[in-house]
């Protein structure tokens, strides 16, 4: 189990980050390969902890270049992100390479944060969204990026720390409906993420 939340003890100094930056996007690039699941033809699921975030972190300060105050926004953005031990957390992406495509799509995937779940052995555990920001538009349009958290039981993790154990995500909105057994490399790396 890694840490749970991201201090300023930390962050490298950005010269540092920025000389090593190569090294740490191909390790990310490795690391997110078996955090991510595609969940029908449009939907991605990429799952966070520390390392994740850490990253993104480091990556908004190199870009931005905004200081200590920058900091203390970015850390109040990205630790929620990261797991507490008792839950797996996600970055869900609905993804459409045309524009008009996925403008239409949206557009009839409101609420879509409320039909995700995932299934282990027979547990179904709902996802929670992000509530400060929302989603979906009184017209019914959704974002295209949504922070998911799949809080589970000591019994829920426990089955999915078992090797070998079938967990199922799904997306059940009427107009996406999809699911997908989770590859046993997936599985394997998220159990790292619950106590």
């Amino acid at each position: 189990m890694s840490k749970k939340q991201i201090t300023a003890a930390d962050i490298m100094p950005l010269d540092s980050y920025g000389s090593q930056r190569k090294q740490h996007r191909a390790r990310m690039v490795d690391m997110k390969k078996s955090r991510r699941l595609s969940v029908g033809p449009n939907a991605t699921f990429h799952f966070e902890n520390f390392d994740t975030m850490l990253y993104q972190v480091h990556e908004m300060l190199w870009t931005e270049k905004g200081g200590e105050a920058q900091l203390k926004d970015e850390l109040e953005a990205y630790n929620p992100l990261v797991p507490n031990g008792g839950e797996l957390v996600a970055t869900f992406m609905l993804e459409y390479e045309d524009p008009d495509r996925r403008a239409a799509a949206l557009s009839g995937l409101g609420g879509i944060e409320e039909t995700i779940s995932l299934q282990i052995a027979g547990q179904h555990i709902p996802a929670s969204w992000e509530q400060e920001v929302e989603r979906t538009t009184p017209d019914g349009k959704t974002s295209s990026i949504h922070f998911l958290h799949f809080p589970m039981s000591m019994e829920a993790r426990r089955l999915f720390k078992t090797p070998g154990a079938k967990a199922v995500l799904a997306v059940g909105h009427p107009n996406y409906a999809h699911m997908a057994v989770i590859p046993e490399s997936v599985r394997a790396a998220l159990a790292d993420d619950l106590e």
